[in-house]
């Protein structure tokens, strides 16, 4: 059984997803992990679903609003036996056609270059590279990509 829920970033679920997410990113970021941590948060984020596959939680994805017409893509998480499976995409998906709904045009999200599934999902998916925004610029791991919700 497949299933979503959108929620919070409260729900248990959720937080323990994050908790093994911060740790993946702790990896891959290395010594540049405490700058990033700093503005991925989640316990504020009231856009957040839960992937769900035989009532196991295993993957997780949130956003946030950057600007009145603007989300931005957070949180975006699959265990790693659960990958290759077209998850990532489905969460994705999912988290679009919330932000819709909620009257939203465009998304941002920022990954790292070292992040190249991340990299090749968004793309996939629609989105382009764009310049850094916000707290990314000059960041030279940052990739930033922006996408027209249609």
């Amino acid at each position: 059984m497949i299933s979503f829920i959108r929620t919070t970033s409260s729900n248990p679920d959720f937080e323990k997803l994050v908790v093994l997410l911060d740790r993946y990113l702790a990896i891959l970021d290395g010594d540049d992990h405490a700058f990033y941590a700093q503005f991925n948060k989640s316990n504020l984020l009231k856009n957040a679903i839960v992937y769900y596959e035989n009532n196991q939680p295993v993957a997780i994805g949130a956003y946030k609003e950057y600007d009145k017409e603007t989300v931005e893509m957070k949180r975006m998480f699959t265990l790693p036996e659960c990958r290759g499976k077209g998850i990532g995409f489905k969460m994705l998906n999912e988290l679009e056609n919330w932000a819709k709904e909620e009257g939203y045009r465009n998304a941002v999200l920022e990954t790292g270059h070292l992040q190249k599934d991340a990299i090749h999902l968004y793309q996939k998916s629609g989105y382009e590279i764009t310049e850094n925004y916000g707290q990314y610029i000059g960041v030279e791991n940052s990739v930033c990509m922006k996408k027209k919700l249609k």
